[in-house]
């Protein structure tokens, strides 16, 4: 099979940024992706729309369906993407690099696979010039050299990969459709109190009826009508149902901080097994779902951090630079410096705990102080204030976001197995060191 294949240089299969906006563009406005909207070969945020006489300098470069998107600023796996479907305004920043496949002679999924190839990223890494921002530039692209099959068999191969990246993204979007409606529910119970003033206005009532055709609010079930309050006080956060109180956060989680054993200290680090986390390893979350840490310590390791190994369903806030990145560790982890660790006390679910962070972003940020960079401290953040409700409905909303919350974590733990296998068949497809047939036969027998 490898023998029918050649090798050839990027640059003469496919066009290099070959479209830009000229003077005679006909929109007036664009959809822009810059880089920080991009992580493992996906778009994590919606492009912006902006008015092209406000769009950055940078905004330049067109892209269309079947390109291949990769950033000349330390290219690699979280910094390039797949254009599936694009709009005519769709446009990427010069800091990426725009590569058209000539389909005459590459299948476009066949050409991303080939810059996904750890291989082939690592090539740019090593041609990449400049001190203070390091780039690799579009002639070094057009120098690398990949395996290009007959056409047919590019085809197999980018139908293999595609099956599970196409699985990936669905998982993906299950999961945000989950995530979103988890925090739908939480604004709506805890935000904007709906189920009670649903019942101050007679749009809800015992049993679930709804009065005078009005339709009945989303989140209202109606076993839960007895659970809530008809009524608003004044509090010190404003008005919050009767008999819900306001506590401070320290009294519905223990916040804990954790600190960097010395890195020049090798007991504390090689053959770690505990998981060991930073705000680096959120930051690559798209899902507020923690499964694994890029680096690990050892138990003399885990002695020198105080707060010790935090329990499964800690939920993790980073403290600073930035302050915000959320999730719920699914393993015991340790934690660095850079973090709010809540361990909820009896009777405080941890969904709620995450998604009041969420929610509460602002008020959090507002408590921050530093000269260089804004860091909120333990002392600082157990004092913030919290509209508490009773136990029944606190359980209430556990019961009901729990199943999506586990589906979510589900769906994360597949695609992390899905994207292991496709990782591990890309570079032996690309390189002919294994049949199409026998990779088939491989995804059929584990349900794929």
């Amino acid at each position: 099979m490898a023998g029918e294949w050649r090798e050839v240089k990027l640059g003469e299969v496919v066009r290099l940024n070959p479209d830009t906006i000229g003077g005679d563009w006909p929109y007036s406005y664009i959809k822009y992706i810059d880089i920080s909207s991009v992580g493992e070969g996906l778009i994590l945020k919606p492009p912006q729309v902006l008015r092209l006489d406000e769009a950055p300098s940078r905004a330049k470069r067109l892209v269309q369906e079947g390109d291949t998107v990769l950033s000349t600023v330390r290219p690699g796996r979280r910094s390039m993407f797949f254009v599936k479907q694009a709009d005519p305004e769709s446009v990427v920043s010069t800091g990426f690099a725009v590569l058209r496949p000539r389909k005459e002679c590459i299948e476009p999924r066949y050409l991303y696979a080939c810059v996904y190839d750890r291989a082939f990223t690592q090539f740019l890494v090593r041609r990449e010039k400049g001190a203070a921002y390091p780039a690799v530039l579009p002639e070094d692209i057009a120098d690398a050299v990949i395996k290009l099959p007959p056409l047919p068999e590019q085809r197999a191969i980018a139908h293999i990969l595609g099956t599970l990246d196409d699985k990936i993204e669905l998982n993906r979007r299950m999961s945000e459709t989950l995530e979103a409606m988890a925090r739908a529910l939480f604004k709506a119970w805890f935000v904007d109190f709906e189920p009670v003033r649903a019942k101050m206005q007679g749009r809800w009532q015992r049993g679930g009826g709804a009065n005078h055709d009005s339709p009945l609010q989303p989140g209202l079930p109606a076993h839960l009508y007895d659970l809530f309050p008809d009524r608003c006080v004044d509090s010190e956060l404003g008005e919050i149902p009767e008999g819900w109180e306001v506590k401070p956060i320290g009294d519905l989680a223990e916040v804990l901080g954790g600190s960097t054993p010395r890195t020049d200290r090798a007991e504390y680090w090689e053959g770690g097994t505990h998981h060991w986390v930073t705000p680096r390893d959120l930051s690559a979350l798209s899902l507020p779902v923690l499964l694994d840490t890029e680096r690990r310590i050892t138990d003399a390791g885990l002695a020198q951090i105080s707060s010790g190994l935090l329990p499964k369903g800690t939920v993790l806030l980073s403290s600073r630079a930035p302050i915000g990145y959320l999730a719920i560790a699914e393993v015991p982890v340790a934690v660095n410096q850079g973090f709010i660790a809540m361990k909820p006390r009896p009777g405080i679910s941890n969904l709620f705990l995450l998604r009041w962070a969420s929610a509460a972003h602002e008020e959090i940020v507002s408590h921050a102080n530093g000269s260089t960079f804004l860091e909120i401290s333990k002392s600082s953040f157990r004092p913030i204030r919290v509209a508490s409700p009773s136990t029944p409905i606190m359980n209430a909303f556990d019961r009901i976001s729990r199943p999506m919350y586990r589906k979510v974590v589900e769906n994360e733990r597949e695609s992390r197995t899905l994207a292991a296998l496709r990782d591990a068949l890309l570079p032996k497809l690309i390189r002919g060191e294994i049949r199409v047939k026998d990779a088939e036969r491989f995804l059929k027998e584990r349900g794929l």
